[in-house]
Parts: C-alpha cells; sequence; structure tokens
C-alpha cells in the first residue's frame, strides 16, 4: 500500500465502502474499519502497519492545510 487509494481498495476486498464527502471523517472511518479487519486477524501486521500510516500521514496534511 502506497496511497490512501490503496487503502480503499484494500478495504473494498472485504466489502467496505467509505465516502460521506467529509474527507476527515472518511479517514476515520477508514482507520477503524482498518483496526477491526486487523483484531479479527484478517490482515497481516505489516499491512495494517502502513495502512495506518498512510491514513494518519494523511488526517496530518488535513490538520496543516485548515
Amino acid at each position: 500500500m502506497k496511497s490512501i487509494y490503496d487503502v480503499m481498495q484494500y478495504l473494498k476486498r472485504f466489502g467496505t465502502f467509505i465516502y460521506t464527502t467529509d474527507r476527515q471523517a472518511d479517514l476515520i472511518l477508514m482507520e477503524d474499519e482498518i483496526r477491526v479487519l486487523y483484531k479479527s486477524q484478517m490482515m497481516d501486521t505489516s499491512d495494517y502497519q502502513m495502512a495506518i500510516l498512510i491514513l494518519r500521514k494523511e488526517m496530518a496534511r488535513l490538520k496543516d492545510s485548515q
């Protein structure tokens, strides 16, 4: 995974589609879903870490631009 798009595509593999027109809310929901998948042992540690890192970087970028 290298981008938010990759994280979204990963979530789609599990039937999770997130789009609320609020970018920050989307990122929070994606992070929650990634956590659920990881706790359910449906994703490995490296994918989990990369997805969380990508989402948090994007959240920080959004906060800086506001």
